[in-house]
Order: structure tokens, then sequence, then C-alpha cells
């Protein structure tokens, strides 16, 4: 496996098959197809699950259990991130953390139907990850494995701490059995989405294809940025059941879900969020916050 990473989205190709010496992303840039100059790099991180190890020379990962292979050949793959060698299977980088997942590669950006209007999305990129975006219901498709590289980058704590001060997102929350019940359809293999409550808790229902992505309604992704804000400090990234690893300098990141839900906004036109009911709970909480 020979991977190459986008610099704009960070999405990821196997160019070992691909004779063309340049190519399209899903995002609009070009990639030059060149392999990329490996270094030699201290294994910190499980090449099973990409959780950091307890100690520099420990021979298993405490949390998956996996023995640490520290010899990486020629035939491993190299990390299209920081151009680490790592071990051969490895699926995560022993150096840096980052996941191999290799997309196919289309031949443009191409577009694909929204699953709550069925108009035409289009391939942007936010906060540096590949996703479409709908012009019209705004919502956001993102492919397998992007929605927790979403909130782990938003997660980690900002270079400006100016926009610490801006305000902090809404949590609908309420009931998930109380919400009007609508299922998606995967834009990618037209198969009816699974329901998920996110880390299974909050009460923000997103719909997941397990084998192509996770489509969020409007509002879905300031609903998350408001629940993982009122988590405890030092929480990790939870849903379905699996942990993902924690940011590498966990801090305060009000200023990184700002400028997320920024770019977000910036993709097109907004509609407003459908009125909320006016209970007597809510004016209680309203009175504490």
């Amino acid at each position: 496996m020979q991977l190459i990473a986008c610099r704009t989205c960070h999405a990821q190709y196997d160019v070992e098959t691909i004779a063309a010496s340049s190519f399209a992303c899903r995002c609009g840039a070009t990639l030059e197809n060149r392999p990329a100059e490996s270094r030699d790099a201290p294994v910190i991180r499980c090449g099973s699950c990409g959780a950091a190890l307890a100690a520099p020379d420990a021979a298993g990962c405490s949390f998956c259990g996996s023995s640490v292979v520290r010899r990486a050949d020629a035939a491993g793959p190299v990390c299209p991130e920081c151009f680490a060698r790592t071990p051969t299977g490895s699926r995560f980088c022993t150096a840096c953390g980052v996941a191999f997942r290799p997309e196919p590669l289309q031949v443009d950006a191409r577009e694909l139907p929204c699953p709550a209007c069925s108009a035409p999305m289009r391939a942007h990129a936010v906060a540096g990850i590949g996703l479409h975006a709908c012009g019209g219901c705004q919502g956001l498709w993102l492919p397998e494995g992007r929605l927790e590289d979403l909130l782990a980058r938003a997660q980690r704590p900002a270079a400006d701490p100016a926009g610490a001060a801006a305000p902090a997102a809404r949590v609908r929350g309420g009931n998930p059995a109380a919400q009007q019940v609508a299922y998606r359809r995967c834009p990618e293999c037209d198969a009816q989405m699974l329901r998920r409550n996110f880390q299974r808790r909050s009460g923000i229902i997103v719909d997941v294809c397990h084998a192509h992505g996770t489509w969020l309604d409007a509002d879905e992704l300031e609903q998350m940025a408001g629940f993982l804000r009122s988590r405890p400090p030092g929480a990790s990234v939870v849903d379905g059941g699996e942990r993902a690893p924690a940011p590498a300098e966990p801090g305060p990141a009000d200023a990184a879900f700002v400028r997320i839900l920024a770019e977000h906004r910036a993709l097109g036109p907004r509609q407003p969020p459908p009125p909320e009911p006016s209970t007597l709970l809510d004016l209680l909480f309203s009175l504490l916050r």
C-alpha cells in the first residue's frame, strides 16, 4: 500500500496501481503522484488502534491488547501525514496515530444526492475534513471515519484564544423517542441508514451507513459541539461503544469549535431551526443558565 494524502481535505488514496503523474482529489485539489520520502520515527502509538502507548518501550497496547511491532520494513505503509515508516499490516501510524483509510479514486469531485431533500451535494472541506454539504437543507455527509476526525480536530485547543469568548453552541437534547422518526438513505449505496444516538445519551440522532459514512441534519454539528463542551475535561470522543484516541493535547476547545461551525455556516444559506417546545422544564433550564 502506497498512500498519498491531500493537504487540503486530508483524504487518502492508495496510488500503488495508479500510473498517472497527477490526479484530482474529491475536494478539487490536484495531487502529485510521487512516493513520499519516508523517515524513521519512534513508535509511540499502537498500529492496531492508534492509542498512545503507556511507555516508550511497552511490549503491548494497554487499550486493545495488541502486541507492539517496532521493526518497520520496506513493505509497510508510509504515513501520508508525517511520512513515518510503519510495520507491515498497521492500520494506524505508529508515530502520529493517523488512521490509514484510503478512498477510491474518483474521476472528479462528484456530487451526491442529499438524503433529506434529494438536492445535489457538492464536495467541500470543513476544518480540513473532506465532506459533502447540501446548500438547500444545510445537512452534512461525512465519509466513513470522518466524523471522528472532525470531532477530534475540534477538541484540540486552538492556537488563537480570541474566539474562546464566543457564545457556546446550543444543545437541543431531549428524549430521542419523542422526536419525529425519519429514515434516510445512504447517498452512496441507497441503502436505508441506521439511526444512532450520538454517544448513547446525547439525544442527538444521526443517520449512519457503516460502509460509507454519517449524515448530519442541519444544526446537529452545532448540537454535538454543545454536548461535547458540557462533558468533563479529558473525556474522549466515544460513539457506538468504541473509544477513539483522545487528542494529544487536551484543553479548551471553544475557539476551535467556533471556527468549525463558522466554516459550516459559510457553505451556503442557512434555514432557521424548528421552534423548540416551551415547557416548564425548558424555562427552568433557561433560568439556571
